[in-house]
């Protein structure tokens, strides 16, 4: 039997292995869309204050962006 979920942003109720699920610790966060799941972290980073946030959200880009770097080095020809 196929579990259901619900978005926890617009109530659509939707079976498992469709959707967004993240379980962060103890905490399950379920989205049907990922409309609905960019709404939740516009909502909460919104609501933390920048100060307490800034440092990981630099750091986390920063890795992103050195990853795009080193993909974009390793598709390159070389001749």
């Amino acid at each position: 039997m196929t579990r259901k979920y619900q978005c926890i942003i617009c109530g659509r109720k939707f079976p498992e292995g469709q959707g967004i699920t993240i379980e962060y610790g103890d905490i399950v966060l379920t989205f049907h869309s990922n409309r609905c799941a960019s709404k939740f972290l516009r909502l909460l980073l919104e609501r933390i204050p920048p100060e307490e946030i800034k440092g990981y959200v630099k750091r986390l880009r920063e890795e992103l962006l050195e990853g795009l770097k080193a993909k974009t080095l390793a598709k390159t020809k070389r001749i």
